[in-house]
């Protein structure tokens, strides 16, 4: 290896997926930078500013062809990126050299680029988080019947299912996509705005017309697929937007860690795993073990993300009158890094929720387990159906219930319950092995599962289905 010897970014080499790295690399940003430049010449030649077909030619002509050697000397020459790329624009496409960035300032390709690149982001998200919801309602439908104990604070609960557990994850990710559609709605481009805002190069290159200004702005921003314009700005656009965006991101990294030390603490249990590769070794020393790594990744990489939040929103914070620099390094880490956490997020689970397995017998086991005490009730309300007194017979059942639990807890047996109130009298008149159906305890999981799939899951399969169309990527490690 050739960078063997110098540090590589595990998003970049292990995790991240080729679409969203592709997203955040140099041939997009700086690509985006020149059609930046075009756009602007173009709409400026439009209006009327002495601009040829023939500059124009050439910038169209050296979109991709990007010298990043040579540019590399130009910024080490100038100590300004956006300038070094200027000169090297300006290098390839010579006819153009003096109309390049006519009128604007660097926040012009650097702010409108962080904008396109957020907005493709947030696209490639939207379309794995689609993924991910659709499998896990597929799952949630599966198993919609399939009786499980339910868990508060990690102790056995009122029974549930394993499919309405899984619409508590999947409605996690629906408010996710939501939030994430919002984003997409909401975000405006800077387009044209000059050096603290004012727009005052551009007016002057439109010798005092501000209509032309005005529609300067609007062209620019259409060119490149943006509706709307902020309206106003400093130097920078908003940094709000970065630290909103962030949010986000920080949103699905909760709903993933979630899910996953969800199916972490089921697979100690042995009710539910995540897949395991034929050829996968789960311990170098316990050759038995069956690792949650995929969950464990996950969750991970998810701690990560939330503690990027923090930093657009401190950067949103810092930022004095109409602009300081102090945001630039920082935006470099935090907004491209939460962009490649979460694909990789995305991609990892989408692998675990189309593999999940499930334990149909372990669960049936648990829950036998618990049953009797969670039966306790109807069995006492079929006591007093069958002619006894309620107060007595909840005695009787508080007294045998202690007495099974003793038996469970101390001496590592099974829960004998039932067989302590088949033995006494209180219940001699009472079908005690009806009352261990599982089903009768369920509630209306398998009809809440119905209800969320039709009401919830389907309008959003139709709207967002047409933006789902995204690669399935293998987990690289």
């Amino acid at each position: 290896m050739k960078t063997a010897n110098i540090y590589e970014n595990p998003l970049v080499s292990r995790y991240a997926s080729g679409e969203m790295l592709r997203v955040w690399s140099p041939s997009f940003k700086f690509g985006m930078w020149r059609r930046l430049w075009l756009a602007l010449a173009e709409a400026e030649a439009e209006l009327g500013l002495p601009i040829s077909k023939g500059q124009l030619g050439q910038m169209r002509a050296h979109l991709d062809d990007i010298d990043f050697g040579k540019a590399a000397k130009y910024e080490k020459k100038f100590r300004h990126d956006v300038m070094a790329h200027v000169h090297t624009f300006g290098d390839a496409a010579p006819l153009a050299r003096g109309i390049i960035h006519l009128g604007a300032t660097s926040a012009f390709v650097g702010d409108n680029t962080d904008l396109i690149q957020m907005r493709a982001g947030l696209e490639l998200v939207r379309a794995r988080l689609y993924k991910v919801i659709d499998l896990l309602a597929k799952f949630a439908k599966k198993n919609r019947k399939l009786a499980t104990l339910g868990y508060t604070h990690f102790q056995p609960a009122q029974l549930t299912t394993v499919g309405k557990r899984a619409t508590l994850w999947c409605y996690d990710f629906v408010t996710d996509i939501e939030e994430v559609q919002h984003r997409l709605e909401t975000i405006v481009f800077r387009s044209v705005k000059g050096t603290t805002g004012t727009q005052a190069s551009f007016l002057k290159l439109f010798e005092g017309d501000h209509k032309k200004v005005v529609r300067l702005e609007k062209m620019v921003a259409k060119k490149m697929g943006f509706d709307d314009v902020s309206p106003v700005s400093g130097q920078t656009y908003n940094r709000k937007i970065d630290a909103n965006v962030a949010a986000t991101l920080g949103g699905v990294a909760q709903s993933a860690h979630k899910l996953c030390n969800d199916v972490r603490l089921l697979a100690n249990l042995k009710q539910m795993e995540e897949p395991f590769g034929k050829d996968q070794i789960g311990s170098s020393a316990m050759a038995y073990k069956r690792n949650p790594m995929r969950c464990e990744r996950v969750t991970s990489l998810a701690r990560f993300v939330m503690s990027l939040v923090s930093s657009p929103a401190m950067t949103a914070a810092e930022q004095w009158f109409e602009r300081t620099l102090d945001d630039s390094a920082n935006k470099r880490l935090a907004v491209a890094e939460a962009f490649l956490a979460v694909d990789a997020i995305l991609v990892i689970l989408a692998n675990v929720v189309d593999g999940l397995v499930v334990y149909p017998k372990v669960i049936e086991a648990a829950v036998d387990a618990e049953l009797p005490f969670m039966a306790t009730e109807d069995i006492m309300m079929a006591g007093v159906q069958a002619g006894g007194d309620r107060q007595e017979l909840h005695e009787v059942i508080r007294k045998h219930s202690h007495a099974a639990a003793a038996e469970v807890k101390l001496h590592g047996r099974k829960n004998d319950l039932i067989a302590r109130l088949q033995a006494d009298n209180a219940f001699a008149k009472v079908d005690l092995k009806g009352v261990l159906d599982a089903k009768r305890y369920i509630g209306r999981a398998p009809e809440q599962v119905d209800d969320f799939l039709r009401e919830v899951v389907g309008p959003l399969r139709r709207k967002y289905r047409k933006f789902a169309k995204v690669v399935d990527v293998e987990l690289r490690v």
